[in-house]
């Protein structure tokens, strides 16, 4: 049994070295692969001292893009799926994502960010189902259609999928685990656009899946 680690990133220099270092001391990791989507900072540089190896895309194709491009990359048998922007992920959190799903207790796993900050818990009360933070089987992507389409809606594409064929999905809870907010990265005004052009893009995605 193989299993890869996919971190998409777009300009994630401060905090991607960090999660890599984690997830490679898990020992549980046979590849760690890092998409720089688009990005113009040092990302890749970043993933590459930290020991992932890195696909530097020259335009930026979104989550959902990314994500696609490192699994057509890599050969698993079991994914594991991280935002780069994370802050306080530990060896214990990304064991607890994978084990489930190693163990046959899960097909995926979906972590649920607790005790951060509260904003990111808040988002995840809310809906937990928009975690980028999640381990799966091979076989339950190979039937989810359109998720280089999804962009930062393929969390919903992969929600709506599992629901539609009832596969099951464990709640693993990430305490103390939060990311850096897009007004954090863009500046208020910048980052509030950004965020809200992450909201559209998922509900332009849910509403094109219900059409």
């Amino acid at each position: 049994m193989t299993i890869a680690a996919i971190i998409p990133a777009y300009n994630e220099e401060l905090t991607l070295g960090d999660v890599v270092r984690v997830v490679k001391e898990s020992g549980l990791v046979d590849r760690i692969l890092v998409i720089s989507d688009g990005s113009t900072d040092r990302t890749a540089e970043r993933a590459r001292e930290a020991g992932a190896e890195c696909i530097e895309l020259e335009q930026n194709v979104g989550k959902g893009g990314a994500l696609k491009m490192g699994i057509d990359q890599a050969d698993a048998d079991i994914f594991l799926f991280l935002d780069a922007d994370l802050i306080g992920l530990r060896v214990d959190h990304v064991r607890a994502l994978l084990m489930p799903v190693i163990e046959g207790r899960a097909e995926m796993t979906l972590g649920v960010l607790r005790h951060g900050r509260p904003a990111t818990d808040l988002a995840h009360v809310v809906a937990p189902y928009l975690s980028g933070q999640r381990a799966v089987r091979r076989r339950v992507l190979q039937d989810v259609s359109g998720l280089e389409m999804a962009r930062f809606g393929v969390e919903v594409a992969l929600t709506r999928h599992l629901k539609e064929h009832r596969i099951p999905v464990l709640e693993v809870p990430l305490d103390h685990v939060t990311h850096r907010m897009k007004e954090e990265k863009y500046g208020l005004l910048r980052g509030f656009l950004a965020r809200m052009k992450m909201y559209w893009e998922i509900v332009k995605y849910t509403s094109h899946v219900k059409s």
